[in-house]
């Protein structure tokens, strides 16, 4: 357990670093035409920039990269997974439209043969979590769950990036059991692959709470898919294909259900939802 908890403290404190860092370059004396493209409007209609989401991506990244205890496989694996689904999530944050939304929406549109920037991000997120599995799995079968999971929760970690810091709080919610039992079990590559996400996260949760900064597309599926791949490199068959079960189960529910009126409507839910974030607006 003694060497889990070191590399799973160093994957965290270089991903924490890095991405601050890479947060700090990219929101300093930017031009203001840069500026623009990377700026959004939030959920009160303040500006807010997505610079935060390749700030993630960049320390998740760098840590992957830089924290002892991995498998050069598993080192391969969370940089495709981590860099590529964030690379297809900024590609829809600047080019993307709201004509078709959701995960059906895009495939519905795929089907008329209209290509969405989401239905791009959807099949390439879908091939880089295969690519990735592909380096982590024992064979076809292994390889399509894996990749089903790491894909998936890619897509649902997006769909929670609707209030300030909710995504971040949710993958920490998610990812600290899968930390802690890696750590339980002595599985020191599990530990720090689960751990570098988790550090640059929280080091960008404050920016996300003040609602100077979001995740975006960007850094919402890159933290949705190291932690799947974090999953499915710890957790047996069994245990990977119920994640993978509600995962789509709750893909499947945002397409009728609003996630934030749910959590919105459950005291315990609201409050960890507000922790931490400015009051909502009176009425």
């Amino acid at each position: 357990m003694a060497r889990g908890l070191l590399y799973a403290l160093a994957g965290a404190a270089m991903g924490a670093v890095a991405a601050r860092a890479a947060h700090a370059a990219f929101t300093r004396n930017r031009p203001a035409d840069l500026a623009s493209r990377w700026t959004r409007k939030n959920h009160r209609g303040e500006p807010v920039t997505l610079l935060e989401g390749p700030a993630f991506v960049a320390g998740s990244a760098a840590a992957a990269a830089l924290t002892p205890g991995l498998p050069g496989r598993v080192r391969a694996a969370a940089l495709l997974a981590g860099a590529g689904s964030g690379a297809l999530g900024a590609y829809d944050d600047l080019y993307g439209t709201t004509a078709s939304k959701g995960f059906k929406g895009h495939l519905t549109a795929l089907a008329r043969g209209e290509v969405t920037s989401g239905a791009v991000k959807i099949l390439g997120i879908g091939a880089t979590g295969l690519g990735a599995a592909a380096l982590v799995s024992r064979g076809p079968l292994d390889t399509l769950v894996n990749g089903a999971v790491i894909a998936g929760a890619a897509n649902l970690a997006n769909l929670f990036d609707l209030r300030p810091g909710r995504a971040i709080k949710v993958g920490l919610l998610a990812g600290g059991p899968l930390l802690a039992a890696s750590l339980l079990r002595d599985a020191p590559a599990a530990a720090a692959l689960a751990a570098a996400p988790l550090g640059a996260a929280a080091a960008l949760l404050p920016e996300d709470l003040g609602e100077r900064a979001m995740l975006g597309d960007a850094g919402a599926n890159a933290l949705g898919a190291l932690l799947g791949l974090a999953a499915v490199t710890r957790l047996g068959r069994p245990g990977r294909i119920a994640v993978l079960g509600g995962v789509a189960a709750l893909t499947a529910a945002s397409e009728k259900v609003s996630f934030t009126k749910v959590i919105a409507g459950n005291p315990v839910l609201n409050r960890i939802d507000m922790l931490g974030r400015r009051p909502a607006d009176p009425a």
